[in-house]
């Protein structure tokens, strides 16, 4: 379970992170990250779509990225806001191969971050 101070729930932040940030690919899912001049703690968000699939198969993937996202908040800087957007691919994925993908998103869209950016720390 994600600590309340992280959670994304604001449209204009998850619009923020879509518009403004910059996007890692995987199998499985999106990152869309971005570093706001803001010092609130990091914040993560999960769109996981029908086109995922019926609602317990949602919840599954929406359970998983959110255990994963609890162990990775201590890797994030004050003001960061990220957005994991499920493909469909990730209803048929077992954890390991989520966890995995999730990392590879997450890590593909660190490298894409501006050098300037990645410096300011809030």
């Amino acid at each position: 379970m994600l600590p309340r101070e992280n959670r994304l729930r604001d449209p204009v932040d998850f619009r923020t992170a879509f518009r403004t940030g910059v996007k890692g690919t995987s199998g499985h899912a999106l990152a869309h990250l971005v570093r706001t001049r803001e010092s609130h703690a990091p914040r993560v968000g999960f769109v996981v779509s029908k086109a995922v699939g019926n609602a317990v198969t949602r919840n599954l993937v929406k359970r998983r990225a959110r255990a994963w996202a609890a162990e990775h908040l201590r890797e994030m800087a004050d003001g960061e806001l990220l957005v994991i957007r499920a493909l469909p691919a990730a209803a048929d994925a077992d954890h390991p191969t989520l966890v995995k993908s999730l990392d590879r998103a997450l890590a593909r869209a660190r490298k894409r971050l501006p050098a300037e950016e990645s410096d300011a720390r809030g």
